[in-house]
């Protein structure tokens, strides 16, 4: 989506260790224009699918899938990284191992929110070493649910986590995929 990566070489910044920081428009200042285009292109790419659901984790995903949702008419379902009370026991639950955190949380959906019957989009802000998406996928195949694609903002196409959900069946599709990038600034998108 050549919107997304003019965007990332207008206010993206490359930081030390891998780390594309890209805050001040898509996960902490949220420019929801921007979003707005993304979740046509989601719609564009996914709206034959039948998608019942569709499927994030907390917190950076949720509100690209939001805006997502409106074009697919269907509930939003996030996964939580922290055990809450209102949560009720009977929940799906998967380790996931988070590159930008440097942290592994277990991540959590109420059984009541997914079944056999759904037909899911996965959506998140990023796809590094796809721990996220693992962690996802692992929930929705415990819950019986179909998985018919993710929908990603950015990847990092350097990164093995596109390649390995790729091999495994997965339909990815992700709006910019960053090919490679350096501490001078660089960044250089893969064609699509």
């Amino acid at each position: 989506m050549q919107l997304m990566e003019e965007r990332i070489l207008k206010d993206g910044v490359v930081r030390a260790g891998n780390v594309l920081k890209v805050d001040g428009f898509l996960n902490h200042q949220m420019d929801i224009d921007l979003f707005n285009e993304m979740g046509k292109e989601f719609f564009r790419l996914f709206g034959d699918e039948d998608v019942t659901k569709i499927v994030t984790i907390e917190a950076s995903g949720i509100g690209i899938a939001c805006i997502a949702a409106q074009y697919f008419h269907v509930p939003v379902v996030f996964a939580k990284k922290s055990e809450s009370k209102n949560l009720d026991g009977d929940i799906y639950t998967s380790s996931v191992a988070s590159f930008t955190h440097n942290k592994v949380y277990d991540i959590r959906i109420s059984k009541k929110y997914l079944n056999e019957n759904d037909r899911i989009l996965l959506i998140d802000d990023f796809l590094a070493k796809g721990n996220a998406l693992l962690g996802l996928l692992d929930i929705c195949q415990q819950a019986g649910a179909t998985v018919v694609g993710a929908g990603i903002a950015i990847e990092k196409g350097f990164q093995e986590g596109g390649q390995l959900l790729r091999k495994r069946g997965l339909r990815v599709e992700s709006l910019a995929i960053v090919e490679a990038m350096d501490a001078s600034g660089h960044i250089e998108f893969r064609p699509q």
